[in-house]
């Protein structure tokens, strides 16, 4: 009777410990990486999701998307492993598995530029985003989504429009009796760099000789892209050839530029060289605000954004670099990677946090209007709080670039070959540079 007792003691005190277990909750690994957990009545899953990404800033972005996500979906909790890797090894790494059919992360970061490589062929190894993108297609600037697309289909969601503006130094052009609001046309603009020459011996711009941010939206805003629609080369078109010899002049004949230190205008050189108030302006997209921010603190306060010049007839801004966030058909998990991935960029709540976490101009018009978008942070403290009144000026001309196939080498060409020898050795005119690069490209 005794060793009965005891054995029902014993099973009341496992069941006890058992059902105490449930009530504080418990967690297992499950066989994906993922983990289980119980709590309640119910039983809850965390799912481990992948992601690469190339720019560390991404990453602050992405922890606190998947920190929202689950505090709104905890039923369906992720555990996001971020890797960020240097951009090139990312790519050539992502391109590799891909191909091989393993080794893919569940969602990853391309830059757009790279984006091309990784729609070639009948069936990329990325997955569809249609029926995420579609429900708020009207609400979305698409000429960014359409950087990302192939045959109707959309792969990847990008962080910003990347509006092209005019970075201005207020100080160095109140030296000279300029105001950067009467600026309107490219001859207003040289007319300007002349006076600042003349009055602080400072030169208006910079211009790189190893990237193409100083050249590639002077012949978008133009109507001209380095490939025609259907992805032909056409880098010595009409249009090309004068948008370079535009910059040439600039350095040159004109004389109110010089070439980036550094080569371009992410170089630590450059940024040390700028930071001193050394140029009067600078043209980039307005994802260059963080470049600011970070990089050149004792501009604080002596920058100002303005639209770009425009030529007769021309665009007054352009859609320029960008990322394209994707799904691997990889993941083990496209499904929620996609509804995450969505919920991250594309609700309003994302997107607002595309700028107030980035300093990025979000791909979502309604969130331009939305109070947060002048709440006091690092970036109205340091260009004002009319950062996005100029947006709303100027986001309708920005389009889709003509990405095809040929994209990456032919961007690879002008940054490498055409730029170099024509402003930095001056061994060639840009109709010589271009024409070559052209025939080159069309061998590819």
């Amino acid at each position: 009777m005794k060793k009965t007792i005891s054995l029902c003691l014993a099973l009341a005190m496992t069941t006890s410990i058992a059902l105490t277990g449930c009530g504080s909750g418990s967690t297992s690994k499950d066989s994906t990486g993922g983990s289980t957990s119980t709590a309640g009545s119910g039983t809850v899953k965390t799912t481990s999701l992948n992601f690469w990404t190339f720019q560390e800033l991404h990453k602050g972005f992405f922890d606190d998307a998947a920190a929202t996500w689950n505090k709104k979906h905890t039923d369906k909790p992720v555990e996001l492993k971020i890797d960020v890797y240097p951009i090139d090894e990312m790519h050539n790494k992502l391109l590799i598995a891909l191909q091989s059919g393993t080794g893919a992360p569940d969602i990853v970061d391309i830059e757009c530029g790279k984006f091309p490589n990784f729609l070639k062929g009948s069936k990329p190894g990325l997955a569809e985003l249609n029926r995420v993108v579609e429900p708020v297609k009207d609400k979305l600037i698409m000429g960014r989504m359409e950087n990302y697309a192939k045959n109707g289909k959309y792969y990847g969601i990008d962080y910003h429009v990347g509006a092209q503006v005019m970075f201005y130094n207020k100080e160095i052009l109140g030296k000279a009796g300029v105001n950067p609001d009467n600026i309107k046309t490219w001859d207003d603009y040289i007319a300007a760099g002349k006076t600042v020459m003349e009055k602080t011996g400072k030169p208006m711009t910079t211009i790189e000789a190893t990237d193409h941010w100083s050249y590639y939206p002077i012949l978008t805003m133009q109507g001209s892209d380095y490939l025609t629609k259907d992805g032909k080369p056409q880098l010595n078109n009409e249009t090309n050839v004068k948008s370079l010899q535009f910059l040439n002049d600039m350095l040159n004949k004109d004389k109110i530029a010089v070439l980036a230190p550094g080569g371009f205008h992410h170089a630590e050189e450059y940024w040390s060289w700028m930071n001193k108030g050394n140029a009067a302006s600078v043209w980039m997209p307005m994802w260059y605000m963080g470049r600011f921010t970070q990089y050149m603190p004792d501009l604080k306060d002596k920058i100002v954004i303005r639209p770009m010049p425009t030529f007769p007839g021309g665009k007054k801004s352009a859609g320029m670099g960008g990322t394209g966030t994707a799904v691997t058909a990889q993941s083990k998990n496209v499904e929620l990677s996609v509804d995450f991935l969505a919920e991250a960029k594309l609700s309003l709540e994302g997107s607002i946090k595309t700028w107030t976490i980035l300093g990025f101009d979000p791909i979502r018009s309604d969130a331009w209007a939305d109070p947060a978008m002048k709440s006091d942070n690092q970036y109205t403290q340091y260009f004002g709080n009319d950062i996005f009144s100029t947006l709303q000026g100027i986001v309708s001309d920005v389009g889709p670039i003509n990405y095809g196939d040929l994209y990456p080498t032919a961007l690879s060409l002008v940054q490498k070959n055409v730029l170099f020898k024509v402003l930095q050795e001056k061994s060639e005119t840009p109709e010589q540079a271009l024409k070559e690069a052209n025939e080159e490209l069309v061998k590819k």
